[in-house]
């Protein structure tokens, strides 16, 4: 465990999956934690009480990314619930990948909407939300913002959203040379195929199994293996970190498994 006591966080997309592990993690390691959530104030409300039945400290925070006003709106209830303390970490986890965006995704069957839908959610929000945040973070801050393994393979049906998160690990390292004097460090995690409950087709068996093989460690992520990396770079330990990309994928793709 790291020590963040005295530190508070914001985790965008925090109600569930790696989010949610996110967040528990640095509730965990002793920050207030912020839970972010776009709709489901349920699930938000669950993560915040396991924070809380842990005897961490968290509270939720609401707004529907690639709306009007999406960071405003964040802003003031993060703003609230902070109570006048400082936001030590930001981390931009939230994102737009479902399914049907997915499939949809591919050169010949991408819309402009679908692609506007998947910018907005997860490149200008996360970038607007550093902007407005950075008043409110002293220095020495840490902002860690969530890619993906679809920077480093080509998935045709997911162009889109693989050129969103090239845009992010663009943006923090741009941003860690931009907020470097004021000793911020700007990291990014890429995971790979993580076991949440959002990621439809690792609930089919063959397709669990096949990723696995082409993991170099032999299996598909979990959340907490995601949270720990992240934890990471939020601690004074990473403190000599910065414009970094951190490959937490187990490694995936990385050759041919009968060279092993």
């Amino acid at each position: 465990m790291t020590d963040l006591k005295g530190k508070a966080a914001l985790v965008t997309g925090a109600s569930r999956g790696m989010g949610r592990a996110i967040a528990q993690r640095l509730a965990a390691d002793g920050a207030l934690v912020a839970v972010h959530y776009s709709r489901d104030a349920d699930a938000a409300r669950q993560t915040v009480a396991t924070i809380e039945q842990a005897g961490g400290e968290a509270f939720q925070v609401q707004a529907e990314f690639g709306t009007d006003g999406d960071v405003r709106t964040l802003l003031t209830g993060l703003s609230a619930g902070l109570g006048g303390r400082p936001l030590d970490i930001l981390v931009n986890n939230a994102a737009c990948g479902n399914q049907d965006t997915v499939r949809a995704g591919s050169i010949d069957r991408l819309t402009p909407g679908q692609f506007d839908e998947v910018f907005a959610i997860n490149v200008k929000a996360p970038l607007f939300l550093i902007q407005a945040t950075l008043p409110l973070m002293p220095d020495g801050g840490r902002i860690v913002n969530i890619s993906s393994l679809a920077t480093r393979i080509a998935l045709p049906s997911q162009i889109a959203y693989a050129m969103t998160k090239g845009a992010v690990e663009v943006m923090s390292r741009t941003l860690a040379n931009a907020l470097g004097a004021r000793g911020i460090t700007v990291n990014t995690v890429s995971p790979g195929s993580t076991d949440t409950e959002v990621t439809d087709t690792l609930h089919n068996p063959q397709v669990r199994t096949i990723l696995a093989d082409l993991t170099a460690l032999g299996r598909i992520g979990r959340p907490a293996d995601i949270a720990d990396a992240v934890a990471f770079l939020a601690s004074d330990d990473a403190r000599w970190i910065t414009g970094n990309v951190l490959d937490a994928t187990g490694g995936a793709y990385l050759g041919p498994m009968w060279a092993r």
